[in-house]
């Protein structure tokens, strides 16, 4: 979406389109367009569906977001408009926060920031609304100070925000992590009837923890960490995480699409 001042006009333009056409309509990254405005913007999504669009969207749980420093976000005018400076810019190959100076520099070089301008209640009114999904965001980046969102994002709502913090309940939170993503897709891909469910005949993809122990151990300054408490994973009922452990060479996913016409 465009303007992320709020966000505001970018989103009532995609509903206004999707209401227009007909088309299905998921917003990506509600916290990181809205920022201090994210409860407004859960509202247009929530007025949007009441009244028959297929309208969805989703966060990540933290109060940073990232891009590449050469987007149009950072055009003239980026720090009024997301309400931030150059030391809430972080460039990623050094964990560097910016300058004036530097900023101009790595901008002409090119390359990822971590950028800290989500409000932390914003972050929790969406982790905690139960319309909103939960998205890692996860991406085959790597780097010694990316965004954590890639590691942790799903064992940081289930300990800190679940346990912790109490802002939603387990099952909610798994809802929001599980089926309501599977839904999201399968109207569109079939196959996703088969995920986010435990059913006999469904795939069995199933993250087994701990609710009392799992917790992101990835963090801004070092991102690159394992979460704790999630003894075992199974993608198509083959172990890829084995009592803790990451099972090497086991490769048993396959790839989810939807029919070609």
């Amino acid at each position: 979406m465009k303007e992320p001042t709020t966000g505001l006009v970018g989103l009532q333009e995609v509903v206004a389109n999707a209401a227009a056409t007909g088309a299905s309509l998921h917003v990506v990254h509600i916290t990181s367009m809205g920022l201090r405005n994210t409860p407004t913007l859960i509202s247009v999504v929530k007025g949007a569906r009441d009244r028959g669009l297929d309208v969805t969207t989703e966060c990540y749980p933290y109060t940073a977001g990232s891009t590449a420093l050469e987007s149009a976000i950072f055009d003239e005018g980026w720090q009024e408009r997301q309400g931030i400076t150059y030391k809430d810019v972080q460039w990623v190959k050094t964990g560097e926060r910016l300058t004036a100076e530097t900023f101009a520099k790595y901008r002409k070089e090119g390359g990822a920031v971590v950028v800290f301008s989500i409000p932390e209640e914003a972050a929790r009114v969406a982790v905690s609304d139960p319309t909103v999904m939960i998205a890692s965001d996860g991406l085959p980046i790597t780097g010694p100070k990316i965004h954590p969102r890639g590691q942790g994002t799903f064992a940081r709502v289930l300990g800190h925000y679940v346990r912790e913090e109490k802002a939603l309940d387990l099952m909610t939170a798994l809802r929001k992590m599980t089926l309501m993503p599977a839904q999201r897709l399968e109207t569109r891909a079939p196959m996703f009837h088969d995920k986010g469910r435990v059913r006999v005949g469904a795939d069995a993809d199933i993250t087994i923890f701990e609710p009392e122990k799992v917790i992101d151990k990835a963090t801004f300054d070092e991102p690159l960490q394992f979460s704790e408490g999630i003894p075992f994973v199974l993608v198509n009922g083959v172990a890829v995480v084995n009592k803790g452990q990451l099972v090497d060479g086991v490769f048993p996913g396959h790839a989810a699409r939807a029919p070609v016409p």
